[in-house]
């Protein structure tokens, strides 16, 4: 990993215990320092200037937008959506981003918590124990939830909060984001209006030469029709989202002929992918089972020379996507959760993958965990987007733009540029309903385009083509790690798939509908997890 756009950095806020601090420098990449006092530490991959600085009062911040002037950290945080550190002579406070899409994690330690950008620094200063909580969510739901990691004593400080040391003593403060402050109302902004706001935020990257990896879906296709339209320097590659169809490829093929984009496919090796899925695990601290497929076209755009334009949080924001009928349809806000998190969670696989007790337990965890993350947004006209936008997509889906495009390469989010993000959310959900507003949005952008087939719309494949995760290479490597489960916690699945892994490799063969393949996929990263620290984990007794 090059820290290229993005530093890594660590650190420490409160009385600091200097030989704590060493080990933390001495455990993760080479740093230099940026502040040092007897109450606040920073360290980073990169010279990092404050951008304030005056007597005793400094502010750093280490996302891609650097704030221009000294602002409360909220304001800092919504407008750049950076994590950063500030101090004024009476207080120190270390706070996330908005959204929360930079990581940073911490460890409490006597009067001092030590900060990292990434998890494995900090595991130097704490033993490595087991969160199952963590776990749970992330083979049910495909990633943490709160302030969950993999590991007990290691936390993840979530979007819109921060830890301040102040006269002595700690205090975390959790604000509300803007969009929570005030509630947007219904203003009937209308689809030409969300394109226009699109050419604004775009003024940003005037000048600027741009990628947009265009799939068969409606976000892409609309963030390259409004680049090209504006006359820019863009380009589009595509690549295989291993779905068994590659329907995104021949559509986008036709999206870009259309828009006159040159285009590039990123061709995948199912040889590859037992590296890849390894590779993508470690990189991403086990945090999520998601993406491996994405490896390939992630170390193409390093070399690229162009800032990649991803669609992160269109779907939430423009066509409810994960809001299913149940939660329209909801009359209590019980029932609303669980509508919800039924939607994020994997559906029930061909066979039982967990036992009894496990499945249980894991259920109600989840359910707890979920109603915790998601409870500032309960009674909020936009409650069911924001439920799925700060939990799924910010601790999944962004980790393939935030972590594996950067910190190498720059990436731009323009759906959650202030303007646009409150723009659309004022839509009410009703109007999002099965994508009727977003057609009509893609219908202003350019007719054209908008009437080319989507992978949004259209659900039979056009073609079948064989699966890299399922290919001989992944069954080996898959079972490898259910055999790692098995024999480390062979309580956590269930007698049918203990039947099936002793069957070998092959056996996995049957588990090629989707769920099967998502849930294989969370075993098997926890297997990874397992094989990676054996050394390190003693206690792997489970609460079930």
């Amino acid at each position: 990993m090059q820290f290229n756009v993005r530093p890594y950095v660590c650190g420490a806020l409160g009385r600091i215990d200097t030989a704590m601090l060493g080990k933390l420098i001495a455990a993760g990449p080479r740093v230099l320092p940026a502040l040092q006092s007897p109450e606040a530490a920073l360290f980073s991959s990169t010279p990092l200037p404050p951008y304030h600085r005056a007597g005793q009062a400094f502010a750093f911040s280490w996302g891609e937008r650097k704030p221009a002037a000294a602002e409360d950290w909220m304001a800092v945080a919504e407008t750049y959506e950076t994590p950063g550190l500030i101090g004024d002579g009476e207080r120190v406070t270390l706070h996330t981003g908005a959204l929360g899409l930079v990581d940073v994690y911490y460890v409490r330690h006597g009067d001092a918590v030590y900060f990292s950008s990434l998890i494995q620094p900090l595991l130097s200063l704490v033993p490595i124990e087991i969160d199952w909580s963590a776990w749970a969510s992330i083979i049910q739901v495909t990633f943490p939830l709160g302030e969950a990691t993999p590991y007990a004593d290691v936390k993840r400080l979530p979007g819109s909060s921060a830890l301040v040391w102040r006269h002595g003593g700690f205090a975390t403060e959790r604000r509300l984001p803007r969009w929570l402050r005030t509630e947007p109302y219904e203003s009937w902004i209308s689809p030409r209006e969300i394109v226009d706001l699109l050419h604004e935020v775009y003024e940003d990257y005037d000048g600027r030469k741009l990628l947009v990896p265009v799939s068969g879906g409606y976000d892409s296709r609309l963030l390259a029709g409004v680049a090209k339209a504006r006359g820019m320097d863009v380009e589009s590659w595509t690549t295989s989202p291993d779905d068994g169809t590659d329907t995104d490829i021949a559509f986008a093929r036709s999206i870009t002929r259309e828009l006159g984009i040159p285009h590039r496919v990123i061709i995948q090796d199912a040889a590859d992918y037992p590296g890849d899925a390894v590779e993508v695990a470690r990189r991403l601290e086990y945090l999520t089972p998601h993406h491996a497929w994405y490896a390939p076209f992630a170390k193409e755009v390093h070399g690229a020379g162009r800032i990649l334009v991803d669609g992160l949080a269109g779907g939430p924001l423009l066509k409810n996507f994960m809001v299913s009928g149940a939660a329209l349809e909801a009359r209590t806000q019980a029932e609303r959760t669980a509508a919800v998190l039924g939607s994020l969670s994997l559906g029930a696989p061909s066979q039982p993958f967990l036992s009894k007790a496990a499945a249980q337990w894991m259920e109600e965890t989840v359910r707890e965990q979920f109603a915790g993350a998601t409870s500032m947004f309960h009674g909020h006209r936009a409650e069911l987007p924001l439920s799925v936008l700060h939990t799924r997509t910010v601790r999944g889906i962004a980790r393939s733009a935030v972590n594996l495009v950067g910190p190498e390469a720059s990436f731009a989010a323009p759906f959650i540029d202030p303007r646009f993000f409150d723009a659309a959310l004022s839509v009410g959900v009703a109007r999002k309903d099965k994508g009727r507003f977003y057609r009509e949005v893609l219908h202003a952008a350019n007719p054209r385009v908008a009437a080319l087939p989507s992978t949004n719309v259209v659900k039979q494949p056009l073609q079948r083509v064989p699966l890299r995760s399922t290919a001989a290479p992944a069954r080996n490597y898959s079972h490898r790690m259910l055999e790692t489960v098995v024999r480390r916690v062979p309580g956590l699945l269930s007698d049918e798939l203990h039947e099936v892994i002793a069957g070998g490799p092959d056996a996995l063969t049957r588990f090629n509908g989707w769920n099967d393949r998502f849930w294989v996929r969370g075993l098997v990263l926890f297997g990874l997890w397992l094989s990676d620290f054996e050394n390190d984990l003693s206690d792997l007794a489970p609460p079930f």
